[in-house]
């Protein structure tokens, strides 16, 4: 099956488009880095501290009165979350970005 020949105006926004593209992804990993750092500066401050000592979690929204035996956990959990999807969305960055690569070799792009 034959590909399309595409338009020099095709060829432009396909392009651009995978530039915003890349461009959201790293905003994203970005924005997760810093709640990830958050996480963990939340997880160093309260491990040693006693584990029935009182403290407050906001959720949704909403300031909880809960312990660190109960809050530690959760937020143990959620930087491994975070962790995951950072994973995920650098290897989602790697495939786009040699996508575009290879797009640029295609149609001879030169970039200044």
């Amino acid at each position: 099956m034959a590909e399309k020949k595409l338009t020099d105006q095709e060829i432009v926004a396909k392009f651009q488009s995978l530039k915003q593209e890349l461009q959201s992804i790293s905003t994203k990993v970005g924005e997760l880095e810093t709640e990830k750092d958050e996480h963990e500066l939340v997880i160093q401050t309260l491990k040693p501290l006693n584990s029935d000592r009182k403290c407050f979690r906001l959720i949704h929204g909403v300031l909880v009165e809960r312990t660190i035996k109960d809050v530690l956990p959760a937020v143990e959990n959620n930087l491994e979350g975070i962790n995951t999807i950072i994973a995920q969305l650098v290897q989602t960055y790697k495939k786009k970005e040699e996508e575009l690569l290879d797009f640029q070799k295609k149609y001879k792009i030169v970039v200044k």
